[in-house]
């Protein structure tokens, strides 16, 4: 749900001068017609095959959407945990069919909502979650075992998993009942969105904890959605979205096998998540791309023999990037455009950003109309009907093939030169490139050759103004004043043990998780877990200057 203003960027700079061919987005040559000898070095059956079938180019499942339609999951959060969760009732009566989850600012940091740099943030962004506590009322009266959750949460994420480990718990849903995902990769924040509180090392770790412990533990539950979204949305290309998402996937793929763990038995609970963008076939191209891409990965190098573990199961966000201020209704447009993408490009599940989210958080008025673009798509259309109606265009398999290269060139580059994913992320390498991409974009929609509608082209001074969301100071007080009363109810002494287990467990480096959910239990706070992970694993300043 970004709001930035960033823009993305072109490997080749088209100049004000004669120009053979346009180019994609990403910079990538579009020629006039595409036919027979652009496709002359594809084999059909191994690089194209059928749904269904290794590589799984035209998807990972026979039928399709003409079986099942794509999980609608709309990004839902604000203000209070009492009102995410008539926000998560209204939705499901509306037809939604899995929940998403927000969290704000401090949530995000691993802060409390009484911590000073809290100030002024509190519930504004997503939803306050400070405590055990706030979570039960976040999923009051939702069935866990019933409903797919999924939650956009990083450096605190196995905090906020063992708070929905206690929830579920309470709800006497069995573990292995439980389904959703856990974005929990942190990777992409040190690349591009900067919500990051340990180093790179120990954040690793903390993934690979929730892995191992959701592996045993809660076979259904994703336990990374291993995210090109912000990196898109921070200013990468297609390719580069795709290869550093992909590379990021191997580095905690290779942790968990250091860790011991099969690769069949954590490989098939990992999941991915793109960008869907303006550039509508390059996008298509890049979903068709990223399945062959993981699935040679996967079977190849990392020697997976389960057929699930080849599977690059992914969720697709329309891309916030793009949504503008100025004709906010147009907003509506570009989301379909992009949604439909996403379809034609085999999604399993799909969020439409909201018209006004480049504004403020989403209306229900908004929200709502973001998911009948969905519900419109899979039921008006017709584009259910056929599995990957654009498999066998010259112009779709040859774009396919060209981002899939550009990525598997950059990959090689992070592992032949950079000495693999930690090692480029603690050099900056990502951050360098994503910056590089986004100044060449910058410049090409400066001199107008990148169109944005209502900013550079059809400009309107005097647009329509829409009503947005807006939280009240009073969430803030409330939240503060609960949290403070939890404390106060609390058993100190629970409390005090709980924390220095967890403090012993980190320091011993094993799975911190079962420690996680002892201390939410016991009342202690996101930021009082996050405070005592400190002690141990130190506090990352972001890395090299750009």
């Amino acid at each position: 749900m970004s709001t930035k203003t960033v823009h993305h960027a072109s490997k080749h700079g088209r100049g004000h001068g004669p120009h053979p061919d346009p180019t994609t987005m990403s910079g990538i040559p579009i020629k006039r017609v595409y036919g027979p000898e652009d496709v002359a070095g594809i084999d059909p059956a191994r690089d194209i095959g059928q749904p269904g079938h290794f590589p799984f180019t035209r998807g990972m499942h026979h039928d399709m959407y003409r079986k099942r339609v794509w999980t609608m999951r709309q990004f839902a959060g604000f203000g209070s945990a009492r009102q995410t969760n008539e926000r998560f009732k209204y939705l499901l009566e509306k037809g939604q069919t899995g929940l998403s989850t927000a969290f704000d600012l401090p949530t995000l940091m691993g802060r409390d909502s009484d911590d000073p740099l809290s100030l002024g943030e509190v519930g504004k962004c997503g939803v306050a979650i400070a405590s055990l506590e706030d979570m039960k009322v976040l999923f009051d009266g939702i069935n866990l075992g019933e409903v797919s959750t999924s939650m956009t949460i990083n450096a605190p994420a196995a905090i906020l998993l063992a708070f929905y480990i206690c929830v579920a718990r309470e709800q006497g849903v069995p573990l292995d009942k439980l389904r959703g995902t856990l974005q929990n990769d942190i990777l992409k924040e040190f690349h591009a969105q900067n919500e990051f509180v340990f180093p790179p090392g120990p954040s690793v770790k903390l993934v690979i904890d929730t892995i191992e412990y959701c592996t045993h533990h809660l076979p259904q539950w994703n336990t990374v959605s291993i995210s090109g979204y912000h990196i898109r949305e921070a200013g990468a290309t297609a390719p580069q979205e795709l290869a550093f998402t992909i590379a990021d996937g191997m580095c905690y793929v290779e942790e968990s096998l250091k860790r011991g763990l099969d690769i069949d038995a954590f490989a098939p609970r990992l999941s991915f998540f793109w960008d869907l963008h303006n550039e509508f076939f390059e996008e298509v191209a890049k979903l068709r791309a990223a399945r062959r891409m993981w699935a040679h990965i996967m079977r190849d190098r990392f020697k997976a023999k389960l057929e699930r573990s080849w599977w690059l199961r992914c969720h697709c966000q329309t891309a916030g990037v793009s949504l503008t201020e100025q004709q906010p209704m147009v907003n509506i447009i570009r989301v379909a455009y992009q949604a439909l993408a996403g379809v034609l490009g085999g999604t399993q599940s799909l969020h439409t950003n909201s018209m006004d989210e480049t504004l403020a958080l989403p209306t229900e008025n908004a929200v709502k109309i973001a998911l009948r673009t969905q519900q419109i798509i899979a039921d008006e259309t017709g584009v259910t009907r056929t599995v990957d109606p654009l498999g066998g265009s010259y112009f779709i398999e040859s774009l396919t093939n060209d981002v899939e290269r550009q990525a598997r060139e950059i990959i090689d580059h992070v592992y032949d030169n950079l000495g693999g994913v930690l090692p480029a992320t603690e050099q900056g390498y990502f951050r360098r490139a994503i910056a590089d991409s986004s100044a060449r974009y910058g410049a090409e929609f400066d001199h107008g050759e990148r169109i944005m509608i209502g900013v550079n082209k059809y400009v309107e001074h005097d647009f329509e103004r829409i009503p947005t969301l807006k939280i009240d100071e009073s969430v803030e007080r409330a939240q503060v004043a609960r949290l403070k009363d939890m404390r106060r109810r609390r058993d100190a002494q629970r409390h005090a043990a709980a924390l220095a287990r967890l403090r012993q467990d980190a320091l011993d480096g094993a799975n911190v998780m079962p420690a996680l959910i002892d201390a939410a239990e016991a009342g202690a706070t996101v930021g009082e877990m996050m405070d005592t992970l400190k002690t141990v694993y130190g506090q990352y300043d972001g890395g090299p200057e750009l």
